[in-house]
């Protein structure tokens, strides 16, 4: 029986394909659900493209109220019944009410080596920082923000003359690699740390 696989996403939905096409063939889980915070985000059209179930809750509806925007949130949630959920550029911080729904089946990516750089900007900070790497993170999501146990990596050198644009651009190419990987394991209930490259 295949895992069902939730997806949330606020933007272009560019981890959230790639999670998709793996997910076929002998994978044992497959996408139920991709669910946004956003009517115009770019993935949602993506999604219906390759044939995905999709939901928007626009969390600007709600005026600030996280308590009433997650109520809504959780509706198709529950509705696709997802033994997990994956955020895959999902950016609403999520309260920990929300979070112990979910709490062992929730994933995010996070564009940054954990747990230097949670939070925004983290390309940017990792240059101004003078570190001599950065790359990319998935986690189990806790509570606290970007803070959960740590399941795969993914590294790139900084190079001279970097800006957080071209970082981004070459880290990006990992997401897609690393984040499909690490569910594949989470879904067989295998445990262990992937790194790349």
């Amino acid at each position: 029986m295949n895992k069902r696989v939730a997806i949330l996403i606020s933007g272009s939905g560019s981890n959230m394909v790639a999670l998709a096409q793996s997910m076929q063939g002998d994978h044992p889980a497959r996408v139920c659900l991709v669910l946004s915070n956003d009517t115009q985000a770019g993935g949602l059209v993506k999604a219906q493209a390759m044939g995905i179930p999709t939901a928007v809750v626009d969390h600007r509806a709600f005026k600030g109220d996280r308590t009433a925007f997650e109520a809504e949130l959780l509706k198709p949630l529950q509705a696709a019944r997802p033994d997990l959920v994956a955020l895959a550029g999902f950016m609403r911080v999520l309260s920990a009410d929300f979070v112990a729904q979910f709490e062992g089946r929730m994933l995010n990516i996070h564009p940054s080596l954990l747990p230097k750089y949670k939070g925004l900007n983290t390309h940017a900070r990792a240059i101004e920082a003078g570190d001599a790497e950065a790359g990319c993170t998935v986690h189990e999501v806790t509570a606290a923000l970007d803070d959960g146990p740590i399941l795969g990596q993914a590294r790139v050198p900084i190079l001279p003359g970097d800006t957080p644009e071209r970082l981004a651009a070459r880290i990006l190419p990992l997401e897609h690699q690393l984040y499909p990987m690490v569910l594949r394991r989470v879904a067989l209930g295998e445990g262990g740390l992937i790194t790349l490259p």
